[in-house]
Order: structure tokens, then sequence, then C-alpha cells
């Protein structure tokens, strides 16, 4: 089940019980009897060794549930979801090492359904753990991963959190190696249900035996020599909140347990996961996916409106917490079939950048066995690729959340990473300027996408992108200056407060005060803004907002500019976001209003101190 979509009918976005079936189940017994159990599940050693490091940069490989869950003519024949199967699995993972692995790619994900028939009927061992369906996988599931790791790549596997309902037995199935333990025992009494589409009950962690369970399948996994799971449906998150939907406990067993097996296993948790839990999502596990699906469930892959451009959105909030050893999951990365992904060009390149640049994992759902010259070339950019895999940052969005928006990351060597998109539907110019950045002057401006040098630039660079186009670069600044910046404080009592506006506390802001209340006309003006001439300055906005929010900013009382601001993830955290400000030599008012609608909290602003 890939996330946020298990339903045997898919409606954009679930995925029911039909989806998720996991089921796991342990009996203890004497080891004679703990070896029957492994006999009966299939499992063994396990073949392979996994890295030495975790997630110490983003994953890359492909993923079955894309093709699985889109209704591309000929992908399903035998019904929905029908794809997964062993003989394709190892078909895409065939693929995949001629023609990807070299790049980097290597893990071959298995999603949801392994464990359930064509009618998405589940099947269990006697341990209440899933068991393969005979039709898909008729060999079981340790012998693929052995293909697998003999083609030199990485086996992933899949399961929904929580107990799955058809796995409780009423309760009777025993727990593999946990004497007296039963599925009874390692939920709730009333059976209370969990996970994204409430297919399972819930885990009560408080007795030992629910533990004992998370081993049991842990070291399922382990024997058949998977290295990567996914945990699906995971709360807070999957579109559920409250305490049934709580699954940080459940997290924590899982990494407990993973660590038991003593075989190292990647941890991706899925899906929209709550940002206000990002601390226990990183302490627990390797990624976690920050929105929903990206499929879209048609007669394509993808769709832009429906869900690729929602990243573009949601990811600023989320940039500070990846790095070594756990990654942002923007979700499958669908650019390589041209019609059957259902993108244009310029979407497909833009939708590799954004990936590229958040340094999200790199998994592909596309055919790999019919990949297009574009989408090869796309799937394949080492320079690209290298801003992904290297020790790059992740790039913060640096301007506004408009239609036309400027992504960057300083670089360890000094160098700038610079992403320019066209969100619009229209054709349009897009200019990241060269103090929004962080320094003035000249710069190299190399193209990443089409390996070429472009020459200096002076002060920023300007391109005329298509709709839903973008630019990828790295800018390499020439003896620049950094930026001479002046602030002012929000608070200020040389500032004019309008309607609602009032002073709040922010500990985390610059002087631990900022300017909230901005709504339905409440403004905020800073008086006595110099600069020495004429010109557009950006001006760099600091804010809070646990939401996307808009405001108009003006200069002057002369014509306002709506702007959109990302959210920060909560209404503890300030971010910034560069806006033009037309400003006369002299003294100015820069104006912040919220007009019918609702504004962040203002911070501070920071003036460069020339245009």
């Amino acid at each position: 089940m890939r996330s946020s979509s298990y339903t045997v009918l898919p409606a954009r976005g679930l995925r029911t019980a039909a989806a998720l079936a996991l089921a796991a189940g342990l009996a203890t017994a004497a080891p004679a009897a703990q070896a029957q159990a492994r006999a009966d599940t299939g499992t063994g050693t396990g073949a392979g060794t996994a890295s030495s490091a975790l997630a110490a940069k983003p994953y890359m490989g492909w993923s079955s549930w894309s093709m699985q869950s889109s209704k591309y003519p000929g992908l399903n024949p035998d019904g929905d979801y029908s794809y997964l199967t062993e003989a394709n699995v190892l078909k895409q993972a065939g693929a995949l090492a001629a023609k990807l692995k070299k790049y980097g790619y290597e893990y071959v994900n298995i999603d949801a359904g392994w464990w359930r028939d064509k009618d998405w009927k589940p099947g269990f061992d006697r341990y209440a753990r899933q068991k393969a369906d005979p039709v898909r996988f008729p060999r079981g599931m340790k012998p693929v991963a052995d293909d697998l790791h003999a083609k030199g790549l990485k086996a992933g596997i899949y399961l929904p959190v929580g107990l799955e309902k058809e796995a409780y037995n009423d309760g009777k199935s025993p727990i593999w190696n946990a004497e007296g333990c039963t599925t009874a025992d390692i939920v709730y009494d009333d059976l209370r249900t969990t996970n994204g589409w409430d297919s399972a009950y819930k885990i009560d962690f408080l007795d030992p035996c629910a533990q004992k369970y998370i081993d049991s399948q842990a070291q399922m996994f382990a024997d058949w020599g998977y290295d990567f799971l996914k945990l699906d449906g995971v709360g807070p998150g999957s579109f559920k909140s409250g305490d049934n939907y709580d699954n940080v406990a459940d997290v924590a067993a899982w990494q407990k347990a993973i660590a038991a097996t003593g075989r190292p296993i990647h941890l991706e948790l899925s899906w929209s996961l709550d940002i206000g839990h990002a601390a226990d999502w990183k302490k627990y596990s390797q990624g976690w996916r920050i929105d929903t699906d990206v499929e879209c469930y048609c007669n394509t892959l993808v769709s832009w409106e429906n869900s690729v451009d929602d990243r573009w959105a949601d990811t600023p909030a989320w940039t500070r917490h990846a790095g070594p050893g756990g990654w942002n999951d923007l979700d499958t990365l669908n650019v390589g079939n041209g019609e059957m992904d259902g993108l244009t060009k310029a979407e497909r390149q833009s939708y590799a950048t954004l990936w590229a640049i958040a340094k999200s994992p790199l998994y592909t759902g596309d055919d790999l066995t019919r990949l297009d010259s574009y989408g090869l070339s796309l799937l394949t950019n080492k320079e690209v690729i290298a801003v992904n895999q290297g020790d790059t940052p992740p790039a913060r969005l640096v301007t506004a959340s408009d239609p036309q928006q400027v992504w960057a990351a300083k670089n360890p060597d000094g160098t700038y990473t610079v992403a320019l998109f066209n969100l619009a539907d229209a054709p349009a110019a897009v200019t990241a300027d060269f103090s929004a950045l962080g320094f003035t002057g000249r710069a190299a401006v190399r193209d990443l996408w089409n390996h070429e040098n472009l020459g200096t630039y002076r002060d920023r660079i300007t391109q005329a992108l298509p709709a839903h186009g973008s630019r990828l670069f790295t800018l390499t600044p020439k003896g620049a200056a950094a930026v001479s910046l002046t602030g002012y404080e929000a608070e200020s009592r040389d500032n004019t407060l309008g309607g609602s506006a009032s002073i709040a506390d922010c500990s985390t802001c610059s002087d631990g005060k900022k300017v909230g209340n901005l709504y339905l006309g409440g403004k905020l003006t800073f008086n006595d803004v110099v600069v020495p001439e004429a010109g557009t300055y950006q001006v760099r906005i600091s804010y809070v907002s646990g939401d996307s929010r808009s405001a108009s900013v003006s200069a002057n009382a002369g014509g306002a500019a709506r702007h959109t601001f990302a959210s920060t993830g909560d209404w503890g955290t300030v971010s910034t976001a560069t806006v033009p400000v037309q400003l006369k030599a002299g003294a100015n008012t820069i104006t912040v209003d919220s007009g019918s609608d609702y504004a962040p909290d203002i911070d501070r602003i920071d003036v460069p101190k020339s245009s």
C-alpha cells in the first residue's frame, strides 16, 4: 500500500483495508518449534549485507506502486493492482540493473499487496504474519530477495502499521518466539483501530507481547534478506490524528526490532507525516513521506495537478529536518515514460529538479523496460544526481511561495545550487537575484541539465520559462562580498499597527517579539526604511506561519503585490522569504497588509543597503 492510497477501487489518496494486509505472528516455543516456524514462513539465513551507514544519502531505486495503481492500458490486465507479481518485479529489477544501477539506483521496493491475492484477500502464517500470495509470488519472498541481491541490488518490502484486522483471528493466533502470547494480548481489549485506513487494530505496547510481535515480523524480513521496509499509514499523519492514530510507539518498536535482528534495514515511514513529530520520525527512522501519494489513480501514473505540484507548497516547512541519516521523502519520481507519466517535458524536468534539490530519495515508479530517451536523460544526469547525492544541503525556498520561485542552497565549497521554477500555467520570466542568495557582484553560471557553462552574470540571472518549467544551475561567485542588510523589527515603536494587528511574544523571533493577528484588514507598516538610492530591493521578510498564508506588500502607499508565504511548519518556527519592493532614495514605508484574508505573523524585515 503505497501511502495514501490503499483502496481496492482507489479514489485519490485512499487505501482501504483491502490493500493493507499485514500480518504477523510468532508463537513462542522451544527451539525446534521456532525452527519449524521459520520453515512455515520460508525464512532462513539472510543474504547480502547492508551498507554500514543507513541513509547517509537519499536512497535511489524503483517502487512497484505507481504501476500497480494506474489505469494506464495494459498495466493491470487482471484487475486493479494486479501488476504486482514476482515476474514483473524481477523484470523491472533486470532493467534497473542494466540501465540505472551504475548511476546509483539500487533498491527494488515491493509495495502493498504481496500477501494478498488478486481479489485482495490476505494470507497469513500461523503466527499472524503476512504470507506471500502463491500466485503473485509462487516461490515466496526470500527467493525474490536472493535474486535481487544476485544482481547487486537491494530488496525492499512493505507493511501497514498495526495488527491487520484479518490477522487477529479472534485473538487466538500465537506470537512467534513469545511463549504464552497471542494476538489477543497485543491489542487493546476494545479493538480500537489505527492507521490511515482503519484497517488494523492498534497495538498496545504496554504488554511485552506487543514488542515480541514486532520482533517476529522484523526477524522474518531479516531472515528473508530484505534491506528496506516501508511502514505505511503511520500517524499522526496519513490524514488521521488523535490517540488511536498516534503510531510513534509502533515506529519505536520497529526500530528496536530491526536493531535486534542484526541486519541493517532502512525504515521508511508513510504518509503525510505530522511535522509536529518530526523529532520522533528522525529518531526512529531513516525517511518519512511528507505528503500524500503522488499518483493520480487515473489513466496515467501521475498528473501535474494531482498531485505533483503540491510538493512545492508542502516541502519548505520540512527542509530543515532533512540530513544524513534521515530524509524528507517526496514520493515516487515518475519522469521516464513520457505519455504514461501524464506530464509535459517541462513538467517532467521540474519534477526531477525539485526532487534533486530537496534531497528527496530518488526512486522511480516507471516501467524501466520502456524508458524514453528524454526520461532516461532525466534519470541519469550525473550533475543533477550529484546535487541529490553529494554533500550539498537541501535547497530552501528563497522567494515567496508564488508561481515564480527561486530555491537555493549554499554548498560547502562556496558555490550555490539555484533552481528557478515557473509554476504558472503560462510562460513567465523568473529571476534569481544574487542579493537574495547572500552575495553581490558577478558569478559564473553552469546549467546542470544541459551540461553547459553559460558564462558570467552580474547581480542576477533571469530565464524565460514555459508553463511549469524550470532551470537548474550552479553559481560560483567571483570575489563578491556578502550582502549588507539593515534590519527592522516588526514590534518597533517606530512602526504603525492597523486593524487587528498586535505585538506578541515569540521566543524564536529575533528580539523575542513579533506582530500577529494580521487578519481581515490587519496591517503592519515599517516606517523610516532608509535606502541610499531608488531601485528594486530584495526585502527579506522573517515570518511565522503554521499554514500557508498570503499578504500584500507595498511601499510608500503605492501599488501592492500579493505574495504567498509557505508554512513554517508550526507557530513557533521562523522562516524567511524574499520579495522585490520598489523603494525611493531616502526614507520609505513598507506595509504588510492581510487584506480580506489571514497573513503570517511578522518577526522583522531586512533590507539590502543597495538595490
